[in-house]
């Protein structure tokens, strides 16, 4: 199986940068398997698990708040607004990300805002039921 190169890099820091053979993100129009000579795509990424399997074999996984993703044939670099490894994740996280959001959502009048705070606080709600049942 053909490797790529693969990059999950955060405001915060690089996540990780290496060759791999297959990467599953949460784009905003559902997930995406990116693999080697995948054609040239740009996408928005919604909050999700990504799973990066190295070109070993072995698979990580990183939960992602948001970004975007460019895709070309020889790699995909995936610029979140925050990610952290699974295993740093934890319920408290989660539940202070949709305080805020809530918050934000009582103090916002624009509509397209509110849907978009709406959608945000529903994937924050499922990705808790996922990172904590794993």
């Amino acid at each position: 199986m053909a490797d790529f190169n693969f990059e999950l890099v955060s405001p915060e820091r690089l996540l990780l940068s290496e060759r791999v053979s297959e990467v599953v993100i949460p784009a905003t129009e559902g997930e995406m398997t990116v693999m080697a000579n995948h054609a040239p795509t740009m996408t928005t990424i919604k909050p999700g698990i990504v799973s990066v399997k190295a070109a070993d074999g072995k698979t990580t996984r990183y939960v992602v708040f948001g970004g975007f993703a460019d895709i070309l044939p020889t790699g995909c670099t995936l610029l979140a607004e925050s990610a952290v490894p699974v295993g740093e994740l934890s319920r408290d996280v989660i539940a202070k990300r949709i305080e805020i959001a809530r918050a934000e959502l009582e103090n916002t009048s624009a509509d397209e805002q509110k849907t978009s705070i709406e959608q945000f606080i529903a994937s924050m709600t499922a990705l808790n039921g996922i990172v904590v049942a794993a």
